[in-house]
């Protein structure tokens, strides 16, 4: 099949929450929580939270378009979180919340400027997704990695994480591992 694998990074709120939904689906190779959008250097899980980055938590997705394509990532993506809310989700608040795409390739960039303004009908509020060309992308410390499958009965993992994934497993049925 070669190595023709892409690689996008999403910011949708808590990245627990984005690598969870995400790692379900099939032709996602892999996910790796981290930072990124800011102008810190190497930050730490408490300097991000801290709000002095610039940074957001984000997921970067490496898929195989062959057997996933941008399109349908774009979906889940808007589907998974609420585009319009400014430095936020839900209880998360804070600019490391923030809804954020960034791009690695030229066509990336003009299929998620392209999705937005196709979707933004369907809002009520305007969207807020940044859509911005990808600098440098931080991975997250250890622990952050696969957090919802190591804790589910945590509160957060069962009260707002396990509901979003539970939501997308059956909107999104046909596509999953």
């Amino acid at each position: 099949m070669g190595n023709k694998n892409e690689t996008i990074v999403f910011g949708g709120g808590c990245f627990w929450c984005t690598e969870a939904v995400f790692k379900m689906f099939k032709g996602v190779i892999e996910t790796t929580p981290g930072y990124a959008g800011g102008t810190t250097k190497n930050p730490t899980y408490e300097e991000v939270c801290s709000h002095e980055t610039g940074h957001a938590e984000v997921l970067q997705v490496t898929y195989d378009p062959s057997l996933i394509n941008l399109d349908t990532l774009l979906e889940i993506f808007f589907e998974m979180h609420d585009p319009t809310q400014y430095n936020r989700q839900g209880a998360d608040v804070g600019s490391q919340y923030r809804s954020i795409i960034l791009y690695t390739t030229d066509r990336q960039k003009k299929k998620a400027t392209d999705f937005i303004k196709e979707i933004q009908g369907n809002f009520e509020r305007p969207i807020t997704t940044e859509v911005r060309k990808l600098d440098v992308f931080y991975k997250a410390e250890s622990y952050h990695k696969d957090y919802y499958e190591r804790n589910p009965i945590q509160p957060y993992c069962t009260f707002v994480i396990g509901p979003k994934v539970r939501k997308l497993r059956e909107k999104f049925k046909a596509l999953l591992k």
